[in-house]
């Protein structure tokens, strides 16, 4: 069975404003559910730890390459 948490709780893994969540929602980037009584947006538990997993594979990328970036810039003033 899946958890579900709120959109504050949501919005506060991820570190982002519950504007950007519901936008999200809206263009479909990550879909919410409905509570079935209040009808309030509600997250399933899985869906923001795959966002998370996302968000941390892009970082560890885009370190990586400012590390390849650096290492080139020192062989190149070594060169001159």
């Amino acid at each position: 069975m899946s958890k579900y948490i709120t959109i504050k709780d949501a919005a506060t893994i991820l570190g982002m404003s519950k504007i950007t969540l519901r936008n999200w929602d809206k263009s479909g980037k990550l879909k919410a559910h409905r509570h079935p009584f209040n009808n309030y947006r509600v997250y399933k538990l899985e869906d923001i730890d795959k966002v998370v997993e996302m968000i941390e594979s892009n970082i560890f990328i885009i370190k990586k390459k400012k590390d390849e970036i650096r290492k080139l810039a020192v062989q190149h003033l070594e060169e001159n």
